[in-house]
């Protein structure tokens, strides 16, 4: 996608804070008060030297001392009530945004993910949005409150001479703005490549840690180490070019910050000398001017900050804005039967050539049919399209009388029920990974299951039964156990199509033949769609089908 401007995704990120904008007026307003604090706790106590010096301003020593006092005790508590209300709002915006994310890449499931990194979605999900908080606790309000702390100082300093106004504003502008805008669009692309760099490094080693049973068997590893360190360095001198950008932006704020300073001295002296103001004012208005730029400054050194921030939005936007493959219908209707008509259906992935062309056929409820063939003839393909994974490019599939496309997305996933070659298992309980296929399954129900998947005696053996931990990717359990997991699951769901895309590819004949006859005593009143290259694993099905020259053909 085209890349957006700064400006253009500081606009989208602060549109996000809609729902906050209470909180950040009061995050403003505390960080104003807060600012003018901490610059008066200067400012008063040079009134107060000034007036021993016997060139007061009409407020006496004591008086001085106090408002310095009261300043510096307020400070604090202001301080940190503009931090809590900037990360508070930072980090409801990122639970929202998370949300946003996690929504889309449902939307977008499965076809827009099956081509992208899983590593960089982590990375993004994470690290990227968790970047994002440097702009909403640190970017938005720190803008505002220096445009109003230093519009306020700029009023001051103009009302003890106009040309301090002056001078103050040219260098609140030069630190705040110029410094910052300009030396950002010699980094921009860095920044931009940091985060690229950095998403597809933690891809490589997401990747290495699932594989590392491989790595050590084919002796990949110092190849594999090889390339993280590799990245590494790469990473780390990417990160040296924006640490560098740091310090020539800092170098240049305090250059910058000495020469106002000095302007002001300068001036000051002529003014005084000429009698156009009193000492006693000109060392008021050096001071005012010395402790003043704390709020552009932070402007300043977020500038690189905000490099890496802007590239994690426009990542997060990129996202956010991709259209899905097939779009979810909304609503939920009951169909009266579960008859399936394939009418002259051809499909083709994006790029490819033609992988199914002009199928058709009809399978009535309650009908077994299995579909065989060799690999990337478009078996699973055939039940993906049933399952409106993608949409046909010509043709209609039918189910229950209405057209797939055109059937709340609901009411396909009620009615049908997966179980593919690789049963994914989550991180929590054993009964947990059961209950996915019927999230209000009481447990009696998810026991039931268990005995049709011939899994319920294994269970029974384990030290905490049904409420075993399974590891990360189930890597405690065998294939065949993950397997009668996925048929629970199955069993357990209310749908009455079955779709079975290789169920017993990655199994040994005898947990093939415990699951096949799981199937066969338990699935009698469902229509079983099986995709399978095993001969044995057909038996169980009445018709067979397999996919020749892209057309399916009875055998």
């Amino acid at each position: 996608m085209a890349r957006q401007s700064g400006f253009k995704i500081m606009r989208r990120l602060i549109v996000e804070l809609k729902p906050l904008t209470k909180f950040m007026m009061m995050t403003i307003i505390l960080g104003v008060l807060g600012f003018l604090a901490a610059i008066s706790i200067a400012t008063f106590a040079a009134i107060a030297i000034v007036d021993v010096l016997g060139q007061g301003i009409g407020i006496n020593f004591t008086t001085a001392i106090k408002l310095m006092i009261i300043c510096a005790l307020i400070r604090g508590p202001l301080r940190y009530g503009e931090q809590l209300c900037g990360h508070y709002i930072a980090f409801k915006i990122l639970a929202i945004l998370r949300d946003k994310v996690f929504t889309v890449l449902r939307r977008l499931a499965p076809a827009k993910l099956e081509s992208k990194e899983k590593g960089n979605l982590v990375s993004l999900i994470t690290a990227d949005i968790e970047l994002l908080e440097v702009f909403y606790a640190h970017t938005v309000a720190p803008i505002s409150i220096a445009l109003l702390t230093n519009s306020i100082i700029t009023a001051v300093l103009y009302w003890i001479h106009p040309l301090f106004g002056g001078i103050a504003l040219l260098f609140f502008i030069l630190v705040g703005l110029i410094i910052p805008y300009f030396s950002s669009k010699f980094a921009k692309e860095d920044g931009s490549q940091y985060r690229e760099a950095f998403g597809k490094a933690n891809s490589y080693l997401l990747d290495s840690l699932r594989g590392l049973k491989e790595i050590l068997i084919f002796k990949n590893g110092s190849i594999r180490a090889g390339y993280i360190n590799t990245t590494s360095e790469e990473l780390n001198q990417k990160q040296a070019k924006l640490k560098f950008h740091e310090g020539v932006i800092r170098g240049t704020a305090d250059l910058s910050i000495m020469m106002a300073i000095i302007t002001f001295l300068v001036v000051g002296s002529n003014l005084a000398l000429s009698n156009e103001i009193s000492l006693g004012s000109m060392i008021i208005a050096i001071v005012i001017i010395a402790s003043s730029f704390g709020p552009v400054v932070a402007l300043s050194n977020l500038s690189n900050n905000l490099l890496q921030t802007f590239a994690s939005a426009q990542r997060l936007f990129d996202l956010l804005d991709e259209e899905p493959e097939v779009e979810e219908i909304p609503g939920r209707v009951a169909l009266d039967h579960l008859d399936i008509e394939y009418d002259r259906v051809s499909f083709s992935y994006q790029g490819r050539e033609e992988v199914l062309k002009d199928i058709s056929i009809s399978i009535p409820q309650g009908d077994k049919i299995a579909v065989v063939g060799e690999s990337g003839t478009g078996k699973s393909t055939f039940v993906k399209l049933l399952m409106r994974f993608w949409d046909s490019n010509e043709g209609e599939i039918i189910l229950g009388g209405k057209n797939i496309k055109r059937m709340p997305t609901n009411t396909l996933r009620d009615n049908q029920v997966l179980m593919s070659q690789d049963t994914y298992l989550f991180s929590g309980t054993i009964a947990d990974n059961i209950r996915m296929g019927d999230l209000e399954a009481t447990n009696e129900a998810i026991i039931e299951a268990a005995k049709k998947a011939s899994l319920h005696d294994f269970i029974m053996t384990l030290p905490q039964k049904y409420e075993t931990k399974i590891g990360e990717l189930g890597a405690n359990f065998s294939s065949g156990e993950k397997q009668r997991i996925g048929l629970a699951r199955a069993f357990l769901h209310k749908g009455n199509l079955l779709i079975l895309d290789e169920p017993t590819s990655n199994l040994d004949t005898l947990n093939e033949k415990q699951i096949l006859l799981a199937l066969k005593e338990n699935m009698e009143a469902k229509t079983i769609i099986l995709i399978t290259h095993r001969k044995s694993s057909a038996s169980i099905c009445r018709k067979t089908y397999k996919i020749e020259n892209k057309n399916l053909v009875k055998t």
